[in-house]
């Protein structure tokens, strides 16, 4: 736009690519979301059963709200700290979790289903109070993006601009301050603690009956030797097996059926 802006027609084709781009992929996202809300929630968890004309009129409702509910979003955006940290710190609520969870089902063999759901609760909750009430302090103008020093002692021309002073900051909680990056960090830690302590609390996993390939290789060293004992041998589904059963299947098809015709 700063470069050939003033070319007829160059701005409002940047503007149309620009929208182009924006709801190819944004109307991916309602579709999605508005046929999940009918799978998961409409039939899976109510039990729903609706005619194909009722369904079509439900989805297409769902993505019209879904959609004036992110156009009103706009207006938020605009008074908080870019749309790269809101993304960032929504998208780590989850992120947070999601990964917390993993790592403790690979890196403490004891952890159990309480103590997982109890974790995931814990960091998707940590996560969202810090993620939204950082974003709350900078709509409040409480707090505000640092910039660098910057010296300008050798430039021919020296402008200033005004900055905002955030003279309040240091009376906003600490974890509000955070950068949006720590946010994923203190979900997986918040997962990981509460986890392993309510899986303790409630009843750990027995160790020696765990199966060492469920674990990271990293704390391999740290179990007992009772975890690597061999084990009773799995089910062969290989092609060889498979064919070797199909033989001896139909060989004793086949004797059952000679016996029969001699009586």
């Amino acid at each position: 736009m700063q470069t050939v802006g003033h070319l007829q027609g160059i701005p409002g084709l940047f503007i149309a690519g620009v929208f182009g781009a924006a709801l190819s992929s944004l109307s991916v996202v309602l579709n999605a979301t508005a046929l999940v809300f009918l799978q998961d929630i409409v039939r899976g968890s109510f039990k729903v059963k609706l005619s194909e004309k009722a369904t079509n009129i439900l989805v297409k409702s769902v993505i019209v709200l879904l959609g004036a509910v992110a156009m009103s979003l706009i207006f938020v955006l605009e008074k908080l700290s870019g749309i790269l940290s809101v993304a960032t710190s929504v998208t780590a609520i989850a992120g947070g979790t999601t990964c917390g969870i993993f790592t403790l089902g690979m890196l403490v063999p004891w952890s159990n289903t309480k103590g997982a759901l109890a974790g995931a609760a814990a960091g998707a909750v940590m996560s969202g109070w810090i993620s939204f009430g950082s974003q709350a302090a900078i709509g409040a103008g409480h707090i505000g993006p640092h910039k660098l020093n910057v010296s300008v002692s050798e430039c021919l021309v020296n402008y200033t601009i005004p900055v905002l002073d955030y003279s309040g900051e240091s009376e906003v909680f600490p974890l509000y301050r955070l950068s949006f990056h720590w946010i994923t960090v203190i979900g997986v830690l918040s997962t990981l603690l509460v986890g392993t302590v309510t899986s303790f609390l409630t009843g750990p996993t027995v160790v020696k009956k765990m199966d060492v390939e469920l674990l990271s290789p990293v704390i391999h060293r740290f179990l007992p030797k009772e975890c690597f004992q061999p084990r009773s041998a799995s089910p062969d589904f290989s092609r060889d097996s498979t064919a070797q059963t199909s033989i001896h299947l139909l060989a004793n098809n086949r004797e059952q059926t000679n016996d029969r015709d001699r009586y």
